[in-house]
């Protein structure tokens, strides 16, 4: 994952910038399976050998100054840890993150506590869409995410489920999407 600082880009440019970065890593060992636009950063997915990475990093500059990089993979962490991990990649906007750092919560729940996990994880895939300019997918995926935290309430860890789903059903109600904080 490759995180580039945005310098004004938008989710509608999200197809643009994945051409762009396939055309930069040209002749590379490099694929680049997917751009995301979030307010502060332009997100890839990409698959490079740690070899290539630094000359992938440099390429990709061009579009915008370098804000993270990291080698994703399944983490084996305490439930708070990852939870408190999740919020504040939501927060941050990196929704794929947060996505990813809950399903492993998820998989050791049950019941209602299973339900609101991965509503709040189909609520980050629903962003996930929305930053590349998918909103009628992001808008079914919120519907979805509603049905399972519409039975929940008040404080989940460090998160205000009422905010959540308020939220949440205001967005599907209006049609806007605009992402916020939990």
């Amino acid at each position: 994952m490759v995180h580039l600082k945005n310098s004004g880009y938008v989710p509608q440019d999200a197809k643009k910038l994945l051409l762009q970065a396939d055309k930069l890593v040209s002749g590379m060992h490099v694929v680049v399976r997917d751009a995301r636009v979030s307010s502060r950063y332009l997100e890839f997915d990409i698959s490079v050998s740690k070899e290539h990475l630094d000359l992938l990093v440099k390429k990709l500059e061009t579009i915008g100054p370098l804000d993270n990089a990291r080698h994703l993979v399944e983490e084996d962490m305490e439930k708070d840890e990852a939870i408190e991990k999740g919020r504040d990649y939501f927060n941050d906007e990196r929704f794929w993150e947060c996505h990813e750092t809950l399903e492993g919560v998820w998989k050791k729940t049950y019941e209602v506590e299973k339900n609101l996990i991965q509503g709040i994880i189909l609520v980050a895939a629903a962003f996930v869409h929305y930053q590349k300019n998918e909103d009628e997918i992001c808008l079914s995926i919120l519907k979805r995410a509603m049905e399972k935290i519409e039975s929940s309430s008040g404080k989940y860890h460090n998160i205000d489920v009422d905010i959540l789903r308020n939220m949440v059903s205001k967005i599907i109600t209006s049609g806007k999407i605009v992402p916020f904080r939990i």
